[in-house]
């Protein structure tokens, strides 16, 4: 006479012998197509959890950088270090340098403010070369000017960045410009809800 739990362990293992012979006498009636479908299913089903995992690490990383939206007016040189030092370190930074009454400057300034609204995990400033304590290094013909930093470190420095951008441009040709050298963060990345992960099914 057994115990109920110990009959309810004896049934369980015979249960699982019972299906482990099931799933070996299934196998063997498969033809090598079918046996190769159902790798090539599971295998997109590891890439597919592989993909949740890559996503929410992403987001998580992501949710701990601040969100600007707009261009920021930095006033003198010190709001200019406070806002590159004092920064995340995850957050870039792009800083135009940038005067009055030249056409180029104005454009560009137009295309950040957009560029903005659009990357706001991404601080936009400008400043005036005359406000940045170094105007003399910031002569007309070196306007405008753009100076990239991330982490308190200048990563990327753009003279007359105008000139490379073929004349007339736009906010698109500012965008892809700065996409050539990896400086805006990936767009079109989706909303995370229950309904599309939770933990148990990352875990599956």
């Amino acid at each position: 006479f057994m115990t109920p739990c110990i009959s309810q362990l004896v049934e369980k293992f015979n249960g699982s012998k019972s299906l482990a012979k099931t799933k070996l006498m299934f196998l063997d009636s498969m033809s090598v197509q079918e046996y190769e479908l159902l790798n090539v299913k599971e295998d997109e089903s590891c890439l597919q959890q592989y993909r949740k995992r890559c996503m929410k690490n992403m987001h998580e990383r992501l949710s701990f950088a601040p969100r600007h939206g707009y261009v920021s007016e930095l006033q003198d040189g010190k709001e200019f270090l406070e806002a590159v030092e004092k920064e995340h370190k995850a957050t870039t930074v792009i800083v135009h340098i940038y005067e009055d009454d030249i056409k180029e400057c104005e454009a560009l300034n137009s295309s950040l403010t957009n560029l903005a609204a659009e990357y706001s995990i991404v601080k936009f400033c400008k400043i005036k070369a005359t406000n940045t304590g170094a105007g003399d290094r910031f002569s007309s013909d070196v306007l405008p000017t753009l100076l990239v930093y991330k982490g308190g470190q200048l990563v990327s420095n753009f003279i007359s960045v105008t000139d490379q951008l073929n004349g007339e441009f736009s906010a698109t040709d500012v965008e892809t410009f700065l996409n050539e050298y990896g400086l805006l963060p990936q767009k079109g990345i989706p909303e995370l809800d229950n309904g599309d992960m939770n933990e148990q099914e990352i875990e599956q």
